[in-house]
């Protein structure tokens, strides 16, 4: 067994230990008090730089918001899209609410360029099935002013979870994406400790980029997005 896929069985045991023990936390939206980060550089501009292959995207059985099963790979195919892991009881400020906010300014952005936002597709993907169900993913999306639009409407936000952790096991391993379980106080809700991860993903479905926390900004995100399109 590969290092990876030790840390992402020991990822779905804690997944699994909380689905028994943990209680769903009410979704605080993001503080918009919550001062923003600087972007200390000077992002090259788009075109000016090649996004290398780093691997496939990988796929598997997911749950869109309204619960219907489909292949992850239709959410990461025939579009660049931004894929980011979250779970709806985060309270981290510098993890999947900041996720949200930088997808939620790439939309806003994008929507402005009638000839762009259909070519372009995010997806919120939860690592937390035992909580963030279909509804709740669904009530995550509305509280937070992000429907899920048809695409001549507007940019395709999706919002997806499992319908158990072993459907979420492959996802975790293929991307690479940690997951630990934080102590909690006994009757508080049990929180999930990550490294915010969040996936560039050509119309092929092959991974371009990953963002960490230090290089998530909208500016840097658009301008891979517009790079891609330029090849």
């Amino acid at each position: 067994m590969t290092s990876r896929r030790l840390l992402a069985a020991a990822a779905v045991a804690a997944l699994a230990v909380l689905g028994a023990s943990g209680r769903a936390a009410a979704h605080e939206p993001p503080e918009e008090s919550d001062p923003p980060a600087v972007m200390d550089f000077v992002p090259p501009a788009p075109g000016t730089y090649r996004l290398y292959h780093i691997m496939p995207a990988p796929d598997g059985a997911v749950l869109d918001a309204e619960g219907r099963r489909a292949r992850l790979a239709r959410f990461t195919r025939g579009k660049v899209t931004v894929l980011s892991f979250i779970y709806t009881s985060c309270a981290d400020a510098r993890g999947c609410p900041l996720a949200y906010q930088v997808l939620h300014t790439v939309r806003d952005r994008l929507n402005a360029s009638p000839e762009r936002r259909a070519r372009v597709r995010l997806v919120s993907l939860s690592f937390d099935p035992a909580r963030d169900t279909p509804a709740v993913m669904r009530r995550y999306a509305r509280e937070l002013g992000a429907h899920e639009p048809a695409p001549a409407a507007g940019v395709e936000w999706a919002f997806l979870t499992t319908a158990s952790v072993r459907d979420l096991l492959p996802l975790l391993d293929g991307f690479g994406q940690d997951v630990r379980r934080e102590p909690s106080a006994r009757g508080a809700a049990a929180q999930l400790g990550h490294v915010l991860k969040v996936f560039l993903i050509d119309p092929r479905g092959s991974v371009r980029e990953i963002y960490t926390t230090s290089y998530l900004f909208p500016e840097v995100v658009l301008n891979d997005i517009e790079t891609l399109e330029l090849e």
